[in-house]
């Protein structure tokens, strides 16, 4: 199984941002995502032996944060630039989630999960570019750049699993995690 750690979005910031970009898909054939998707990975696990998934939900059940987390939605941008774009995204704002991240790859590490390479980087992927001429997208989100899609706040994460198909992946949630302390856990 391929899974990963992530945060769902609201159905209303979803729909925020399926209105912008419908006014972006036109200017750039890309490989758009699913706006079905939309999540904030915490971390990229990877391939799992589905034998050992109660190894992994019994690790991220320790995972707490002191309070849950606000996190803002706004503007657009690509990664790793706008010079050598391979992906476009929204913008996320949440002070706490770098600390989720870490706190996630602590209970992982353990169980044999590397930690991430490269500096933790929140956003929302909106689709995915190879080759393609995408100026006139950067010129478009340019325009739109100080777009506010709304705000939430964040009081679970969640373990999805990834299944490939012929129009992009289908992520599932497999199971779901509190981010405060509501009971006493033996951890």
């Amino acid at each position: 199984m391929r899974i990963f750690t992530g945060i769902a979005i609201p159905q209303a910031i979803a729909d925020r941002l399926e209105t912008a970009v419908s006014a972006l898909r036109p200017v750039a054939a890309i490989r758009w995502s699913p706006l079905a998707n939309l999540h904030i990975t915490t971390k990229f696990i990877g391939s799992w032996a589905e034998d050992r998934l109660d190894e992994l939900k019994h690790a991220l059940t320790c995972v707490r944060q002191p309070s849950a987390l606000k996190i803002d939605v706004t503007g657009f941008d690509f990664l790793p630039s706008r010079h050598h774009p391979k992906v476009f995204f929204a913008g996320v704002r949440a002070p706490g989630l770098e600390s989720l991240h870490a706190a996630i790859e602590n209970a992982l590490e353990p169980l044999g999960c590397a930690r991430d390479e490269r500096a933790f980087s929140p956003h929302l992927t909106l689709a995915r570019i190879g080759r393609d001429d995408v100026r006139a997208l950067c010129q478009r989100a340019a325009e739109l750049k100080q777009m506010d899609f709304g705000s939430f706040t964040a009081t679970r994460f969640h373990i999805y699993l990834s299944q490939p198909t012929p129009n992009g992946s289908v992520y599932t949630a497999l199971a779901s995690f509190d981010l405060i302390e509501r009971e006493a856990i033996a951890c």
